[in-house]
């Protein structure tokens, strides 16, 4: 028997993302109607539109002026399929209940939104089946992605050699079936397809004890 989640993907009540983001959602994917807060990573928050992007779904981002069409590209969305609103003024919760009823994916900036507004513009998405996506914390919000933790690789140990990719740890929960913490190690790369990698195993103490006959 499929799925719950398999079942929303195939009856297009959940919006595809990338392979390394699929497991950190409950849907393994964005559920339409729901709404979705990413904290510390405008790259992860690009991330989760690009598959979706890629399939035909359009999306819009407000309030974000310094959000880069190129670092989006490069990080898979569709910019075709990418309409901006960078500085939607006092007139941000009108403009983003507008954008609910025809965008299939909302991403709004962070600092716009009060409890009560917060509240209206997630029923507004719940209702016209569209994601909601808050860079920021965002009162309400089903599932929370956040980035704790971040390395660039490329380097050797004298700072020699070239930055090539960034891992950032990724944490998620949130309500509901987002409730259970679980974590991922992700590889963003200068460009292309964002990766999930193993976490790195952890560092042995080595004792004196241990040094002299082996064991611990």
């Amino acid at each position: 028997m499929a799925s719950a989640a398999e079942h929303a993907r195939t009856t297009g009540r959940v919006l595809p993302v990338s392979p390394a983001l699929s497991g950190l959602l409950p849907a393994e994917g964005l559920r339409r109607g729901s709404t979705v807060s990413v904290l510390g990573s405008t790259s992860l928050m690009l991330t989760l539109l690009a598959a979706a992007t890629a399939g035909g779904a359009w999306a819009v981002a407000v309030g974000l002026p310094a959000l880069g069409v190129v670092a989006a590209a490069e990080l898979g969305v569709e910019v075709g399929r990418l309409a901006l609103v960078p500085r939607p003024g006092a007139e941000f919760p009108a403009v983003t209940a507008a954008l609910l009823d025809g965008f299939d994916l909302v991403v709004v900036g962070p600092g716009f939104a009060r409890p009560d507004v917060a509240r209206r513009l997630s029923a507004r998405a719940r209702n016209r089946g569209s994601v909601l996506l808050s860079l920021g914390s965002w009162p309400g919000a089903e599932v929370e992605l956040s980035c704790r933790r971040s390395r660039w690789t490329g380097l050797t140990g004298d700072g020699a050699g070239y930055l090539r990719a960034r891992e950032v740890e990724v944490r998620t929960g949130g309500r509901g079936a987002a409730a259970r913490p679980m974590s991922a190690l992700l590889r963003f790369p200068g460009e292309g397809e964002v990766r999930k990698v193993d976490f790195p195993a952890p560092a042995t103490v080595v004792t004196a004890a241990t040094a002299r006959w082996g064991t611990a």
